[in-house]
C-alpha cells in the first residue's frame, strides 16, 4: 500500500514538472509586439489560398476563436461585422481563424452575414505559429483548445497589438483603442 501510494504520489509531481514546463516553454515562445507576424499559408471558406503576404501594405486584424457558432464566438464575430465598415475606414483588413473546417466557416458566414474570410486552420499550424493552441482549464477540465486572442498588424507585417483579454461585445473597441 505504501508502495503504490509512493508511486502515485511521485508520478503526480513528474506530471505537474513536465506542465510547468510545457507552459515555461510555452510563455518562451509567445509572439511580443513588434515581432514579425508569422507567416499564413492556409485556406478560407471557399477552400481558397490564402496568406499574409497577399495583404502586405495592408493593416490586419487577425482575430483567433475557439469555435463556429457557439455563442461568445458568434458575438465576437458580429461584434466584428456590425463594426466592419469603421474597421475599413481605419485601412483594416479582418481575417478570422480557428479549427473549423471549410464548410463550417461557410455556414456561419452565411448565417450571420460575415463580410470578412475566415482561415481554415484544422491542421493547426497557424494556430500553433501564433502560439494560441494549447492546454485551457475549464470548471476543472483539462483540454487541448484555442485562446480567444487578437493580433493587430501593421502594413509591413510586424505585430502592433496583442488583445488577449477579448470583450466580445466590444471587441472593435478594443481594437481602435
Amino acid at each position: 500500500m505504501l508502495i503504490r501510494f509512493l508511486f502515485i504520489y511521485l508520478s503526480m509531481f513528474v506530471v505537474n514538472s513536465c506542465a510547468q514546463t510545457d507552459s515555461n516553454q510555452k510563455q518562451i515562445n509567445m509572439l511580443k509586439i513588434g515581432d514579425i507576424a508569422p507567416a499564413i499559408n492556409s485556406i478560407d471558406q471557399n477552400g481558397e489560398q490564402i496568406t499574409l503576404e497577399q495583404f502586405k501594405g495592408k493593416k490586419i486584424v487577425l482575430y483567433f476563436y475557439p469555435k463556429d457558432m457557439t455563442p461568445g464566438c458568434t458575438i465576437q464575430s458580429c461584434n466584428l461585422r456590425d463594426n466592419y465598415q469603421k474597421l475599413l475606414d481605419n485601412g483594416y483588413i479582418v481575417l478570422g481563424c480557428s479549427a473549423d473546417s471549410p464548410v463550417k466557416h461557410l455556414q456561419f458566414i452565411a448565417k450571420y452575414e460575415l463580410p470578412f474570410p475566415l482561415i481554415a486552420d484544422e491542421s493547426k499550424e497557424v494556430l500553433k505559429a501564433y502560439g494560441v493552441w494549447g492546454l485551457k482549464k475549464f470548471m476543472g477540465r483539462e483540454y487541448m483548445g484555442i485562446s480567444r486572442t487578437t493580433f493587430v498588424i501593421d502594413e509591413e507585417g510586424i505585430i502592433v497589438d496583442i488583445i488577449t483579454n477579448v470583450k466580445t461585445k466590444g471587441h472593435t473597441r478594443q481594437i481602435l483603442k
